[in-house]
């Protein structure tokens, strides 16, 4: 199997994703704007993004800052890397307009939920990985 047959899926999986998420996205405003009125969605709207740039500045705060003390005491700031990555991430959810892409962003602002991420990762990451003795 060649790299490339192994980025295949991946590459579908993006596709897919910048299908659906879009039209999913589109199907929650027109769905909340008949519950609850376009004034108060593009409100809700404006707040979310509002609410994710304070989030975004906090965490990416404590994670530059815990990045600075690991690098300081020697260690390798694997952990805090993998954390800024996914503070970045969901805070260019949040800046995005849509309920989706903000319930995606907002579970990324909290810190178990980026570690469990991270181990997730980490574990499909050592499966994949082949030991070239």
């Amino acid at each position: 199997m060649t790299p490339q047959d192994k980025l295949a899926p991946m590459g579908a999986f993006l596709a897919a994703a910048f299908l659906v998420v879009p039209v999913l996205e589109l199907l929650l405003f027109i769905y909340v704007q008949n519950r609850i009125g376009l004034g108060l969605m593009l409100v809700g709207i404006v707040i979310t993004a509002a609410a994710g740039a304070f989030l975004v500045r906090m965490q990416g705060l404590a994670v530059w800052t815990g990045l600075r003390e690991d690098l300081q005491a020697g260690r390798m700031p694997g952990r805090r890397l993998a954390h800024g990555a996914m503070v970045l991430i969901g805070g260019a959810l949040l800046l995005t307009p849509g309920f989706l892409t903000d319930a995606v962003g907002f579970l990324l602002m909290i810190p178990f939920v980026r570690e469990a991420l991270r181990r997730l990762g980490s574990r499909i990451l050592q499966r994949r990985i082949i030991v070239i003795e």
